[in-house]
């Protein structure tokens, strides 16, 4: 197959030479023809040498590379790179007798840029983020069923109505994590259903959760809130602005027994946060990504100030914070300095016991640095 070739300005093939695998407008010297957005380009230096094979995107970030070999993205492609990363997450021990749950495809981690699949209880759920994998999708559906995945969710780039592609999914799946239950919504709910990159992040927490009074601000469907509860914890409040998710995060707590200690709130975070009365020994602040592109960066930052002041304020004398971020242009530094700067507004002496990053699962190639989104630390209050 011939693809059509995209030139690489003198000096600019240097990247892509480290395997940098994101291509930016700015270094295209000319193409073939006009490209439509998805097509798989043919990258090449001023010489017509070959660098690499990549979809291309319509804006600053022009080329997203899928290989640095000069080879055919075909069904045998995609079959090969996804049972790769399904060996690579037996490597790992998932799924397992205690955790049925994990993420199968992780985009430039695995290879597969702009591709993410999670696979709940043995339901796959693909979330292209590029056109290109959205052209895609045959491929990767007919891989998936290879490799022994029968029922097949594709929730779209575009943010239509997501579509059953093979199987019998009726919305709520009942899935294992750390031998603890949670009802996921494939079809309605955030992302792909669930936030399975907070899976070691919950365990810890149960770890601390004995005996405590919780309170898990941005809640969602709850998956501190059970972590906490499964580890012994005295109360857990989940609070969530989304009454939808509350519901399902209630149904939980009753799934594993524990809705006896579990309460709701549905509030507003940060207004909640600056006006209660009572201090909770731990808060988990796991808020949605405040900035996706770097022109939000600032305004993102202060966010997370005002909000993680707040619940430094809240915690009781030698409780815990677990606060998190997944924007990825807020970088870990970034984010250490703006929780630093919340303890000193909040006036109170913090230590930091842990930094958190995404499980193995959620792999970060070593020449794209950028796929490490999520950060968290574990912060001792006095």
């Amino acid at each position: 197959m011939s693809y059509p070739w995209v030139r690489i300005k003198s000096g600019r093939e240097k990247s892509i030479e480290r395997f940098h695998p994101w291509v930016f407008s700015g270094s295209i010297d000319g193409a073939e023809r006009e490209l439509q957005e998805g097509e798989i380009v043919r990258l090449i230096d001023t010489n017509s040498g070959f660098l690499a094979l990549g979809h291309c995107f319509e804006g600053s970030l022009a080329v997203k590379i899928l290989s640095f070999k000069d080879e055919i993205i075909d069904q045998a492609w995609f079959d090969n790179l996804l049972e790769n990363a399904l060996e690579r997450r037996k490597d790992i021990g998932l799924p397992s007798m205690r955790t049925n749950s994990f993420r199968l495809a992780h985009a430039e981690g695995d290879g597969l840029a702009g591709l993410i699949i999670d696979v709940y209880a043995g339901v796959a759920v693909v979330q292209p983020h590029s056109v290109g994998m959205e052209i895609c999708l045959p491929e990767i559906t007919a891989a998936l069923l290879k490799l022994g995945f029968e029922r097949i969710v594709h929730k779209p780039i575009d943010k239509s109505k997501p579509s059953i592609l093979a199987g019998e999914v009726n919305g709520l799946v009942e899935v294992l994590e750390n031998e603890s239950l949670f009802l996921v919504d494939v079809i309605k709910g955030q992302k792909t259903g669930f936030f399975l990159d907070q899976r070691d992040n919950r365990a810890l927490l149960a770890q601390y959760s004995g005996g405590k009074n919780v309170l898990n601000v941005f809640s969602y469907t709850g998956g501190f809130s059970i972590s906490a509860l499964k580890g012994g914890a005295k109360t857990v409040w989940s609070l969530d602005s989304a009454q939808s998710a509350l519901d399902i995060a209630d149904q939980n707590a009753r799934l594993n027994k524990v809705d006896n200690k579990h309460t709701f709130i549905k509030a507003d975070a940060l207004p909640y946060l600056q006006k209660m009365a009572d201090k909770f020994d731990i808060i988990v602040l796991d808020p949605p990504a405040f900035a996706k592109h770097k022109s939000a960066r600032h305004s993102a930052i202060q966010a997370y100030r005002r909000i993680n002041e707040a619940a430094i304020g809240a915690i009781n004398k030698g409780g815990l914070l677990f606060t998190f971020s997944c924007s990825q242009v807020v970088t870990q530094q970034m984010f250490y300095d703006t929780v630093a700067s919340a303890a000193i507004n909040a006036k109170r002496e913090v230590r930091v016991l842990h930094q958190l990053r995404q499980p193995a699962d959620h792999p970060v190639s070593l020449f794209h640095p950028e796929g490490e989104y999520l950060k968290g630390l574990v912060l001792s209050i006095d």
